[in-house]
């Protein structure tokens, strides 16, 4: 990648810029080996949610809140976000990056499990937008849970969609590098979804279920 091209990735990557919420909550997550999504998904994330005035967000990893505070931020002043994570310390950790954003206690739902076991209890039809950034060898059955959970005219999202530039390089035949192109393949095939693959921090693979 020539030098130009980098310097305008960066810039874009950084065009909505973070405030001293988002810069703690990175921190926070340094500290607990968590790697959030980059500026740039999240503030894209920010801008879906508004685009479909998101009143039920479901989140596949809770991390720190980053993502979450995104979310809700781009949320209606009514929305509820749903996160789910495996460590509960995660998610006690997000609930104060949260209160710091301003949010109520009330503005979020954490549930602490694995996510293939929660998402069948939530309800179908009901949900705006999923984003999903939990174990990327369960991404397949992610999206059919998504695809069951959203409305029509909702959005899936998935994180790491290039998972390190992995995806792109047919040498690279792991588990996780291989679950990601098979949801890459059955979105952009899939006759219901619009899909499009942003290419902010690792890769954004986004889809509009039609209506």
């Amino acid at each position: 990648m020539s030098s130009n091209r980098q310097a305008g990735r960066d810039f874009a990557e950084a065009y909505a810029g973070e405030d001293t919420v988002l810069v703690q909550a990175r921190h926070r997550a340094r500290e607990a080996g968590v790697v959030p999504i980059s500026p740039g998904g999240g503030s894209a994330l920010c801008f879906l949610a508004a685009a479909t005035d998101a009143r039920a967000v479901a989140e596949i990893g809770t991390g720190t809140g980053v993502s979450g505070v995104y979310l809700l931020r781009g949320m209606r002043p009514d929305g509820v976000l749903t996160t789910v994570d495996l460590d509960p310390d995660n998610q006690r950790v997000a609930k104060e990056t949260y209160a710091e954003a301003g949010f109520s206690g009330g503005r979020a739902r954490f549930i602490p499990g694995r996510a293939l076991e929660v998402l069948p209890r939530l309800a179908d039809h009901g949900y705006d937008l999923v984003f999903c950034d939990g174990d990327k060898t369960e991404y397949p059955d992610y999206l059919a849970e998504a695809l069951r959970l959203l409305r029509p005219g909702g959005v899936v999202c998935f994180d790491n969609a290039l998972w390190h530039d992995r995806v792109p390089d047919p040498t690279h035949r792991d588990p996780e590098t291989t679950a990601v192109r098979e949801v890459l393949r059955t979105v952009r095939e899939h006759e219901a979804l619009v899909p499009t693959l942003l290419p902010v921090g690792d890769g954004l693979l986004c889809a509009v279920l039609r209506g």
